[in-house]
């Protein structure tokens, strides 16, 4: 395997002091996660420079792309869908934080962002995702959010071939991913026609087109997703509200992680035409593009944001 390349040297002091005798682009992908951290701790700062910066020059402060809209974010507190919604916020958005289970991390990033409330929330429960559209609506008095992230996922960490799958493994990947997904949609189609238009997003996987082994249930939930977006894209006509879906590749975020050997890991990163891993901030940018008005005409769409991986 090639030496370190000189760019990466800083982000190995800096982040992988501890792990010398890892494979370096390993090392590499894990400071990349915590340099994008870092970075995602700043978009509060992002957005308020570019107000300052816009009053200097004129009386009035220029428009952010999604200002006076309101964006709801499901799995908020970390990894990708973390990224996003600091990304939305540094676009101008009031943001509605969804997340299961890190309290602590979800009211840290809405103590952050300039506009942003945290919200627990289950996806998988009709109730809990009806508390998220309602928290946007009153938090932030709006006749409706105008922005869905449905980015909320779970994988199983095992890995195991379809054969060796437990059925409560299974369903606990169908619950979250598929059905939590198909709720959220669902709100979405009924809740954001009454704001005059908006955009839906779901986070989807590059594995839906590799079919990778040892991901048979995430990958079947992930295709689900896809086939429903493409669907419901058509449905929505005369609404003025599109739908696409975001497909990463290997992410450097816990998720990906979990469950795989420093060896799958550098592995992964060198089979991937970029030679690294994604990072978040790879990923949050496209989807802030698709919640922009340029992006009216990019509708059904699964863009797959991997590196080239296929």
């Amino acid at each position: 395997m090639a030496a370190l390349q000189p760019q990466d040297a800083e982000l190995v002091q800096r982040g992988a002091r501890a792990r010398r005798t890892r494979a370096p682009l390993v090392d590499n992908a894990r400071a990349h996660r915590k340099d994008t951290k870092l970075a995602m701790s700043s978009a509060a700062d992002t957005a308020a420079a570019a107000a300052v910066a816009a009053v200097a020059g004129s009386s009035e402060p220029a428009a952010l792309p999604l200002s006076g809209r309101v964006a709801i974010v499901t799995g908020a507190s970390r990894g990708i869908g973390r990224a996003i919604a600091a990304h939305l916020s540094s676009l101008g958005a009031s943001v509605v934080l969804g997340y299961a289970a890190s309290a602590a991390e979800a009211d840290a990033l809405a103590a952050e962002l300039p506009r942003a409330v945290a919200v627990r929330a289950d996806v998988s429960e009709e109730a809990g995702v009806r508390s998220l559209f309602d928290a946007a609506e009153s938090a932030f008095g709006c006749a409706a959010p105008h922005i869905l992230v449905a980015n909320a996922g779970v994988l199983d960490d095992k890995y195991p071939p379809l054969a060796d799958t437990a059925t409560a493994d299974f369903d606990r990947v169908l619950a979250v991913n598929a059905r939590g997904a198909f709720l959220c949609l669902r709100e979405a189609a009924n809740r954001l026609p009454r704001g005059g238009g908006g955009r839906i997003v779901a986070v989807t996987s590059s594995v839906v087109a590799s079919s990778p082994t040892g991901y048979s249930a995430y990958t079947a939930s992930k295709a689900a997703v896809e086939a429903m977006v493409r669907t419901m894209a058509k449905e929505l006509k005369g609404t003025r509200v599109t739908a696409n879906c975001v497909a990463p590749g290997a992410t450097a975020t816990d998720m990906f992680f979990a469950g795989k050997s420093d060896e799958t890991v550098r592995r992964t990163a060198e089979t991937n035409p970029m030679e690294r891993l994604g990072e978040a901030g790879d990923i949050a940018p496209v989807v802030g593009f698709l919640c922009t008005d340029a992006a009216e005409w990019v509708n059904g769409q699964v863009v797959r944001v991997n590196g080239g991986y296929v």
